[in-house]
């Protein structure tokens, strides 16, 4: 059988920002929402030993931050 996307044992992030200077912005908008939630960040950003439940309501909240402030932005509020 051919291969197909990465070779077993590597893996590759799909989430590449479109825009790399959002960076920083995104960083502290985890942060804050780690903080309201109570999940703890961890200072290697290794996340293998957090429930699927913590990282994806950490995920989710992003998530949902980052629609309220596009919803603001076209709506012109910011």
């Amino acid at each position: 059988m051919g291969q197909v996307g990465q070779s077993q044992g590597r893996s590759s992030r799909s989430n590449n920002l479109v825009v790399p200077q959002a960076t920083a912005a995104l960083q502290q908008l985890k942060l804050e929402a780690a903080q309201e939630l109570g999940v703890t960040i961890p200072q290697d950003g290794y996340y293998g030993n957090y429930t699927s439940r913590e990282t994806g309501s950490l995920g989710g909240y992003i998530t949902k931050r980052l629609v309220q402030l596009a919803e603001q932005q076209l709506s012109g509020r910011v």
